[in-house]
């Protein structure tokens, strides 16, 4: 195997969390300790908001006065492409029941979460679409109450597209909460009384780190960190376009990866030379963010066989993955580890960041070998049940009741003989010697 680094990285995402780890622990323990009063000074000092948390539906539908049509035209179009496509995969998935050999019924029930937070960031820019990928999704799954916060904009209220996107895509509760504080509030139920069983949602690195200290007391969607982008590309593949594409998520922010993995060195050179100066023509602060993302974060690896690019790609493990090469379908058929995969030039990360339907919150720093973005999935719980007639609560205890004694575990061994000795009174079962006390 021969792999060559024509650019390699000069950073990894995991040299920044140092910091962000001790400021999360601090502010996470004062919000524990001092509850909403932290909150609120936490929202004026870093967000320069000192207004209501809540926002009253009927604020809301005034606020969407604030919207253009074109604009509520295009949200809704948003939210349906991410409902319909959260339907299908509700559907995807099915209660069933079924006798066992002994005569147990057991089944599987799909049950969802009462309560989930969902968290859309307004800072560099004002992430419209991940309110649709929230919200919607987790009432495509079915949860009763949805409480959705973003931060105010640039010191004031919450940006009106946001807002009004949450309010299309369903959302129960709102709140003006950004950062560590919102995640805390929704984790603690705090203003609303109803701490979430899960939270999702893009964000920083504190807000990535906040969720991560907060996984046990709550659900999350996935261990998030930068946007990440790959791009797989032969020599078929329009260097332009796959500049266009890395410059594409570079913008996202200053510790942004974007890798390409070629095997055709042409082309690498090619993409190279070219994105930087697309970086050049990007407006204010996309610019600073792309230019710092792929210096200090961009790779380009140069593989010899299309089998090493695989196993590449896979070690990398992209959030967002494209394809830009022949064959399309032995790739879809060989590639294993990626949050989200674009087949072929004419999608992009961009179609999936915004409005195609599939979920943009995906997994991040490797996770995606083992961990799949948001879906219906992450709010719903696959919970098993079970029954027995007396004839099948027999076979099952009296296995029960010796498997118990030879584990050494008496009490549970008890269970199973109480129920035998009421149902078949008089009858001599091989139960298994009484486990005897060890001094």
């Amino acid at each position: 195997m021969a792999i060559t680094y024509l650019k390699k990285a000069d950073k990894t995402p995991e040299t920044e969390s140092a910091q962000a780890q001790a400021v999360v622990t601090e502010m996470l323990s004062r919000i524990e300790a001092e509850g909403e009063d932290a909150v609120r000074a936490y929202a004026k000092t870093l967000d320069k908001w000192d207004g209501p948390i809540l926002i009253t539906r009927e604020e809301m539908d005034a606020r969407a006065a604030e919207v253009p049509e074109q604009v509520k035209q295009d949200i809704a179009f948003a939210v349906e492409q991410v409902r319909g496509f959260a339907l299908a995969q509700r559907d995807s998935v099915r209660d069933f029941e079924m006798t066992m050999p002994s005569g147990l019924t057991a089944g599987q029930k799909w049950v969802p979460c009462n309560v989930a937070g969902c968290y859309v960031p307004t800072g560099r820019y004002a992430h419209i679409a991940s309110a649709c990928m929230s919200v919607a999704t987790a009432k495509a799954a079915g949860v009763k109450t949805v409480v959705a916060c973003s931060t105010p904009y640039r010191g004031g209220a919450m940006h009106p597209y946001v807002l009004y996107a949450m309010r299309e895509a369903g959302a129960d509760i709102v709140m003006t909460l950004g950062g560590v504080q919102a995640i805390a509030s929704m984790a603690y139920g705090l203003f609303t009384g109803q701490p979430a069983d899960v939270i999702v949602g893009p964000g920083n690195k504190f807000v990535a780190e906040a969720k991560r200290m907060l996984f046990g007391k709550v659900g999350i969607d996935v261990f998030a960190g930068p946007s990440e982008i790959g791009i797989l590309a032969d020599k078929t593949a329009d260097p332009e376009i796959v500049a266009v594409d890395l410059v594409g998520q570079a913008e996202h922010g200053h510790e942004s990866p974007a890798w390409l993995f070629t095997d055709d060195r042409a082309l690498a050179e090619k993409v190279m030379a070219r994105v930087p100066e697309l970086i050049a023509t990007l407006p204010e602060p996309a610019r600073e963010a792309a230019d710092a993302a792929w210096r200090d974060y961009g790779e380009v690896v140069l593989c010899d066989t299309r089998e090493e690019l695989v196993k590449v790609s896979d070690d990398y493990a992209s959030e967002h993955l494209e394809i830009h090469c022949a064959d399309l379908d032995w790739w879809m058929d060989n590639l294993t580890n990626y949050g989200s995969l674009f087949v072929g030039e004419e999608t992009t990360v961009a179609y999936g960041d915004k409005c195609s339907g599939p979920n943009h919150i995906l997994p991040t720093k490797y996770a995606a070998r083992y961990s799949a973005g948001l879906s219906v999935h992450k709010f719903l719980k696959p919970l098993t049940w079970q029954k027995a007639d007396r004839e099948a609560s027999k076979e099952l205890a009296i296995r029960t009741a010796r498997i118990s004694r030879l584990e050494g575990m008496e009490a549970h061994a008890r269970t199973a003989d109480a129920r035998l000795a009421k149902y078949y009174p008089g009858h001599n079962f091989d139960l298994g010697a009484p486990v005897e006390s060890i001094s």
